[in-house]
């Protein structure tokens, strides 16, 4: 029997997290539920860990990415063959799990983005739009297939994936863009389906301040730094 196991990072989500738990648990009840903590100030972990789900956590503040990672390497040690990661902010929608996992279970594809712009009426601001129509493009110009979300963080995946991105070549930052390069130099199969995204009830963003700056700068260097390394199998 397969194993399928939801990773969601957090960082002080009391008041949402329960409510991502409760709905992944009834999207896919025979899924583990493990919500990697990256060392929240509130009661994250209670308010997880009450809702069924397990809970890792880091000793300190590492970052969205670091958390993602530590994800990908338990579920790795603990041999899944599985593994969908979403946001634990409320925006991705648990019930469109099923439908990110079933090409990949079906062996169709290595890897699956759930894009909110495919029949999605999804807008995000201005720059934020600016910003991703510029790495869809170099994505899609250098996988050679049009990919219309590249900083989903709604993504299922096989155990291929898992072990790869469990390595030390995986960026900890902002992992986006230049992962997906990465995958298809790697030989790996993407392929893209619909889901839903909430509007962020709270207006926070990862991507606030000067980040979006530095965000351009790191993913325009990751991307050329990626581009140079000789392609290969990453399995």
């Amino acid at each position: 029997m397969h194993k399928t196991i939801v990773i969601i990072p957090a960082y002080n989500e009391e008041k949402r997290i329960a409510a991502v738990v409760t709905g992944v648990c009834a999207a896919v009840p025979d899924a583990m539920v493990v919500v990697v903590n990256d060392c929240s100030r509130d009661d994250t972990v209670a308010v997880a860990s009450k809702a069924g789900a397990i809970v890792v956590s880091h000793p300190f503040n590492m970052g969205y990415g670091a958390a993602i990672q530590t994800g990908y390497k338990y579920a790795r040690n603990m041999g899944y063959d599985y593994l969908v990661q979403l946001d634990a902010d409320g925006q991705h929608d648990p019930a469109c799990i099923p439908a990110l996992l079933a090409p990949v279970i079906a062996g169709e594809v290595d890897i699956v983005i759930g894009s909110r712009f495919l029949g999605n009426s999804y807008r995000p601001p201005f720059a934020r739009r600016a910003g991703m129509a510029l790495f869809r493009t170099i994505v899609s110009i250098v996988t050679g297939k049009f990919v219309t979300d590249t900083t989903s963080g709604f993504q299922a995946f096989n155990r291929d994936v898992i072990s790869f991105f469990a390595t030390d070549i995986f960026p900890v930052d902002y992992p986006d863009a230049d992962m997906l390069i990465m995958l298809h130099r790697a030989g790996f199969r993407m392929s893209e389906v619909p889901v839903r995204m909430f509007e962020n009830s709270e207006g926070k963003s990862m991507h606030s301040g000067l980040k979006p700056l530095y965000y351009m700068f790191k993913m325009l260097l990751s991307i050329c730094v990626t581009l140079m390394r000789e392609k290969g199998k990453g399995r």
